[in-house]
């Protein structure tokens, strides 16, 4: 998702303008005074489900970390993201959360739009200990690794804004302002920005962010019902509506639609009798919609910032792409961002990187791509279901048809989706292998994703083999194969394959 009228983005930011003298008649804040010493490595701005992933995984490092985040401690995300694919999955399981999650949740393994297209992601199990989708709605995500940041020694900062931040060569320096109106500023050697898709950060690094609107306005409320839909996830479309309703599991639904007789703009009031309207419209009955505790309109936009790195500044999640809901990826691609990131910038910090700079610079080129092909891919379904000419739901039949019936096509786009099969760039010369994401390998040690929650490289030999001429880190986790098979893989902390000799 994009812009929301409620005010707060998806990654955890309000936003609203800096007011430095605050209010007419009000106390003026205090001023800090001159640029601190260093009182952090890494400053983290946003404490959605990609700044707290980012700032857990630097300080379970030994990274000192702080994180600074608008909205008061306790106050969570409640009506945003709410499907967590596979891919994600992996990662929360190298972090030991994975599990954990999955109960909070309900899950579902295969998703069907307007009776010709469907993902069947139980397909995937070959693939991935994850072959579904779970459903669960974001502030689960955010407690868990919020709670996993607290343990690992991140200094949180919650109720606190960011009004100014500036950088050197050797550091940034960031300027803050508590709800008290007391200012503070604080140095890092690095600061990233994952606060959301009106980042502040962005803004003061003058990034432009450029795109437009995908969808002018689309419905979203989280309802109950009386009837149970016929599916795990009620997906249909007719007289110019469209509507998806899937379960929380305690309750509640989450519905989104699209009514193409009734684009207004996102301030426009939403009503209940709007939404079971469209509801009856899209799936011929409105299966008892009563009682919701949210209601709001969504402007969908695409947009991507065109470098993730600034100096010592990186954004992430929504600040740095966005675009629309179709495929459930947004949080998911925040998530995966900060996974990328954070091994390198506790390596960099740490001094364990050959050549930091290459290092960091790899972050925008292995996810800048990623993001644009979340946009485009996101955008492509959202303009294929929304069309409403003959040829617009000519192509629509076409499409479900072709990714039914030829499996290299469905096999793509469930690797795109789920994001198993999300690879990175391969060096010239490179084993075939390399950039490509590790499945869960089942070795002598253990399962992989287990051995990755040291947050170390992982290197897998040969069994009795213990080789000495690879390129690893030296406090690479050592593992080996339970078969014989003879190839050598070294896997990065974030499950991707950085070496591979056969």
């Amino acid at each position: 998702m994009s812009n929301d009228p409620s005010g707060t983005t998806r990654d955890g930011h309000t936003p609203g303008p800096a007011d430095d003298d605050g209010p007419a008649g009000a106390a003026r804040p205090r001023d800090p005074g001159p640029d601190p010493a260093e009182t952090a490595e890494v400053l983290v701005v946003g404490a959605g489900p990609t700044g707290l992933l980012l700032a857990g995984d630097l300080a379970a490092a030994g990274v000192r970390t702080v994180l600074i985040e608008r909205r008061p401690a306790g106050i969570s995300n409640l009506t945003r993201a709410f499907g967590v694919h596979a891919r994600t999955l992996e990662l929360l399981d190298a972090r030991g959360l994975a599990d954990k999650l999955v109960a909070t949740g309900s899950t579902v393994d295969s998703l069907g739009f307007f009776r010709k297209l469907t993902l069947d992601l139980s397909s995937l199990r070959d693939r991935t200990r994850f072959p579904f989708v779970l459903i669960t709605p974001q502030y689960q995500v955010e407690r868990l690794l919020e709670r996993r940041a607290r343990a690992a020694g991140v200094d949180f900062r919650h109720d606190t804004r960011l009004t100014g931040l500036t950088q050197s060569a050797d550091g940034v320096v960031a300027r803050t302002e508590d709800g008290e109106g007391v200012r503070s500023t604080l140095r890092a050697r690095y600061a990233v920005g994952a606060d959301g898709v009106r980042s502040t950060v962005r803004g003061e690094l003058g990034m432009p962010f450029p795109g437009s609107a995908v969808v002018l306005s689309m419905t979203l409320a989280d309802v109950r019902l009386d009837e149970r839909p016929d599916g795990p996830i009620a997906a249909d479309g007719g007289g110019n509506a469209l509507v998806l309703i899937v379960p929380f599991g305690d309750g509640w639904y989450r519905f989104i639609g699209w009514d193409g007789n009734h684009q207004v703009p996102v301030d426009e009031p939403l009503e209940l009798p709007e939404i079971r309207e469209l509801a009856r419209r899209a799936l011929g009955t409105d299966l008892g919609m009563r009682e919701a505790r949210w209601l709001s309109r969504l402007q969908a936009d695409e947009r991507q910032v065109r470098a993730y790195r600034d100096g010592r500044v990186f954004l992430a999640g929504d600040a740095a792409h966005v675009h629309s809901p179709a495929g459930g990826q947004g949080m998911n691609t925040g998530l995966q961002d900060a996974a990328n990131l954070s091994w390198k910038l506790a390596s960099v910090v740490q001094g364990r990187a050959p050549d930091p700079e290459a290092l960091l610079d790899s972050y925008h080129t292995e996810r800048h791509p990623v993001g644009r092909t979340v946009i485009r891919s996101s955008g492509a379904l959202v303009r294929m279901v929304t069309g409403v000419t003959r040829t617009q739901r000519a192509a629509r039949l076409v499409v479900g048809a072709v990714a039914a019936t030829v499996p290299p096509v469905m096999r793509k786009a469930l690797g795109q989706v789920s994001g198993v099969g999300i690879a990175y760039p391969r060096p010239w010369g490179a084993h075939p292998l390399t950039g490509r994401r590790a499945p869960d390998l089942r070795l002598a040690e253990g399962r992989l994703y287990e051995l990755l929650r040291e947050g170390r490289f992982v290197l897998v030999a040969p069994a009795g083999v213990d080789p000495l001429d690879v390129p690893a880190p030296a406090d690479t986790v050592r593992a080996h194969w339970l078969s014989a098979r003879r190839t050598e893989l070294l896997v990065r902390p974030d499950g991707y394959v950085a070496w591979a000799r056969a």
